[in-house]
């Protein structure tokens, strides 16, 4: 079951591309002002859930637990800075639930 409507959307990140935009900040950023890390692309929790039921093999219903709140509607960071700064996420949201699941399926 799904916590709220899954109308909210939320950004997403892979682990892999976070630690790849530090290194290039640290190597190439000395500036004072924040940089949001992210992909400046954002999906309803409603897709979230039905792209991780399909990556995982989940045929059943997915139901939402509308008496839950949504929280904030939408949580998407500007990454303008970043991208001026040449760096942007690599890996697509299907393909880094992927590799987290496959992770997960080793240990």
């Amino acid at each position: 079951m799904v916590r709220g409507t899954g109308t909210a959307r939320r950004e997403f990140l892979y682990v892999d591309d976070l630690a790849d935009a530090c290194i290039q900040l640290m190597k190439n950023y000395s500036g004072d002002e924040l940089i949001n890390i992210r992909t400046g692309e954002d999906i309803t929790i409603a897709e979230f859930a039905r792209v991780v039921a399909a990556i995982v093999g989940y045929t059943g219903e997915i139901s939402f637990d509308t008496s839950r709140p949504d929280g904030t509607p939408r949580k998407l960071l500007d990454v303008s800075r970043l991208a001026k700064l040449g760096w942007r996420a690599r890996t697509s949201l299907v393909d880094g639930i992927k590799l987290t699941y496959q992770a997960y399926l080793a240990q």
